[in-house]
């Protein structure tokens, strides 16, 4: 099943290398979080809210949405899943009350495509009522049971919204009765790595309809080491970035989720010569030598993936391409 498509919008793809948990019932918290430097900060209505304290965080974070400086931040809002009495009421007041201010709505906890698209019906209901620009408002789906990621595919493709998938680690690894204590890291007595799959599957399904995939939370905080090394792991595989739940972990995250700067500017000299030998000054090549390298269309769309991160994340190039003389 798949929503209308909204009447603007279109995937985004912002940067997300770090992507900062905030508890949308702490104040202190909400206002600490708009001088880090995260990508991303999603204020939490869900696990970080107690039950008491849910209704009261809603209009927090409007006020923290409507007056906080979040200048360079993708503004996001988790609210509670379907299975709730909660999620309806955290849209409405969210939403009406921030529209403008937000960007996103994570969803966590999705087990189908109609779960995405009930979200996107509500959503669009409220910008008509409110007059706010129709389809504008993304959705970020949370991955973190095992019905979730067998039908990820058409959950990644449920909606025209939908810019993120989500791993969620540590429901996930209850859901499956994985023998560990420790989110993210390896369960004892699996000689081999016991999240690939699950990376790969999620990674498979957003690249497939042109969204991002997004690796969980490391709860060990004050161990910024292990954290590099979980993070390299979803990194390696082509993951966009990670969440982050502790202002040392935001650094790591944006260092390991940009290309090193070697790397960035190998890709920007690629696409440099690609452009100059497939030019009539060129020759019209369709692949050509770059130092000892041959360059050719799938080294560009290679090159395109590193140089596109690097410029997301604000690098500047340290070389400059020159064409060979003739």
């Amino acid at each position: 099943m798949t929503a209308p498509a909204p009447e603007a919008g279109a995937n985004r793809l912002r940067p997300r290398r770090s992507c900062l948990a905030v508890p949308g019932s702490n104040p202190r918290f909400l206002e600490k979080a708009q001088g880090l430097p995260a990508d991303q900060v999603f204020l939490d209505l869900e696990d970080a809210c107690a039950p008491l304290a849910k209704e009261g965080a809603r209009h927090t974070i409007v006020d923290a949405l409507n007056n906080g400086d979040w200048t360079g931040k993708t503004r996001v809002v988790r609210v509670n899943d379907w299975t709730t009495h909660w999620t309806y009421r955290d849209v409405i007041t969210v939403v009406e009350g921030a529209g403008p201010n937000l960007d996103c709505i994570m969803l966590p906890k999705v087990q189908d495509a109609s779960q995405v698209v009930a979200l996107d019906l509500l959503l669009t209901q409220i910008e008509k009522t409110m007059g706010f620009e129709v389809g504008r408002i993304g959705i970020e789906a949370q991955i973190e049971n095992a019905k979730g990621l067998v039908n990820v595919d058409e959950i990644a493709a449920a909606s025209p919204r939908t810019e993120t998938i989500i791993f969620g680690p540590a429901d996930f690894m209850a859901s499956i009765n994985m023998k560990s204590l420790v989110v993210g890291q390896q369960p004892p007595g699996y000689g081999a790595d016991a999240y690939h799959y699950i990376l790969m599957r999620i990674l498979m399904a957003a690249r497939t309809h042109d969204l991002q995939a997004i690796d969980g939370p490391f709860l060990q905080i004050r161990d910024v080491d292990a954290f590099r090394e979980v993070a390299g792991r979803a990194a390696a595989l082509g993951f966009d970035g990670k969440w982050v739940l502790h202002p040392g972990q935001v650094e790591a995250a944006n260092e390991i989720f940009s290309p090193s700067q070697e790397d960035y500017d190998h890709a920007e000299m690629i696409l440099d010569a690609y452009e100059w030998c497939t030019s009539e000054a060129g020759g019209k090549k369709g692949s050509a030598m770059l130092g000892d390298e041959m360059i050719d269309e799938a080294s560009r769309k290679m090159a395109l993936v590193v140089s596109g991160k690097g410029r997301a994340a604000g690098m500047t190039r340290t070389t400059k391409f020159t064409p060979p003389e003739a």
